[in-house]
């Protein structure tokens, strides 16, 4: 049987606000990635936001990228939702979704928020926080470029965007337009917060929502939240998704407290795991493809997480200091 992967190109990929060029093929109609140094490992290129199916039999899908030219030991795929059940005769593991499901506004106000949330959202009316959709011109790409450019560091480590070019912002922000809302969040006319929503089939996909640091006592993110999800309700969207509920086997994030606290709940689905090589058999045998994060213990990632927050605020107190001796 013949082949229907191409020659192996070049594709850019974000991983950590990091633009990487990483070895790529067509497979299926499907963009199939390579990342990984000593251990190979294939994905779908942007899994979460494909449309459709990722592809009509996945042991065909697997037999394509054995033959292909792309030079990989390992290949996995999630479950797309609704489906959440293991549907596939491959090796899996469970992995997550911070999923809310869209019934109606008024549903998720009454029944899914606790009161604390509700008083947020409100607070935000109250200190003049608008929330509207935003088009996505030179406007809108100078005020996120501002937000990015606001704090040096967010949750206890340096933030990815920190420092980019306009241009670059502008490049990284304008994937998948045609599928895509942009909420923005107004004080006096300035943006300090903002959402991007893409549409994949009757899944809403948060991909990056921001606010700026000074103005977190006027709770624009959960006025950003609240929109996102009056607008998911007005284009008939399934689920709204925000991301992982847990990262790396973390249980006690606050961020998985907020989303937690604006109605979000795990949602979990299979990721299937297809070793295509001697090396991948060994690597999935010797447990080299699970979490290594999320095997260490709750208190050891808190402790390190708290270290790693002073380290870089006395890193910016350092900074500071030595800019204002040299002023």
């Amino acid at each position: 049987m013949m082949s229907s992967c191409e020659s192996v190109e070049q594709e850019e990929i974000r991983v950590a606000g990091r633009t990487l060029c990483v070895p790529s093929v067509k497979v299926c109609n499907q963009t199939v990635v390579a990342t990984g140094k000593w251990l190979r490992i294939a994905t779908i290129k942007d899994e979460e936001l494909v449309e459709g199916s990722l592809f009509n039999d996945p042991a065909i899908f697997v037999e394509e990228i054995k033959r292909s030219p792309l030079p990989v030991d390992v290949l996995t795929f999630g479950q797309k939702l609704p489906e959440t059940a293991p549907k596939y005769d491959f090796n899996f593991c469970w992995d997550n979704w911070a999923a809310l499901r869209i019934t109606s506004y008024k549903s998720w106000w009454e029944n899914q928020l606790p009161r604390q949330t509700r008083t947020n959202v409100r607070r935000a009316a109250k200190c003049g926080v608008v929330v509207r959709r935003a088009e996505f011109d030179d406007e809108l790409v100078r005020g996120i470029h501002a937000i990015y450019n606001a704090t040096r560091n967010r949750r206890g480590k340096p933030f990815w965007h920190y420092g980019k070019a306009l241009e670059t912002v502008k490049r990284e922000s304008a994937t998948y337009l045609e599928r895509s809302d942009f909420l923005g969040a107004y004080l006096e006319g300035e943006l300090i917060g903002f959402v991007k929503i893409v549409y994949v089939d009757q899944i809403a996909t948060i991909v990056h929502i921001l606010s700026r640091a000074e103005h977190h006592d006027k709770r624009p993110t959960n006025a950003l939240l609240a929109k996102a999800v009056e607008t998911c309700e007005g284009k008939g969207m399934s689920f709204l998704i925000y991301g992982k509920y847990f990262y790396n086997g973390s249980k006690d994030s606050s961020l998985t407290e907020f989303k937690h606290r604006n109605g979000f709940e795990e949602l979990r689905f299979p990721r299937y795991i297809c070793p295509l090589n001697a090396k991948g058999r060994l690597a999935f045998r010797m447990g080299l493809l699970s979490d290594v994060k999320g095997m260490i213990p709750a208190p050891v990632t808190s402790l390190m997480r708290r270290l790693r927050s002073e380290y870089y605020s006395r890193c910016d107190r350092w900074k500071q200091r030595g800019a204002a001796g040299a002023g």
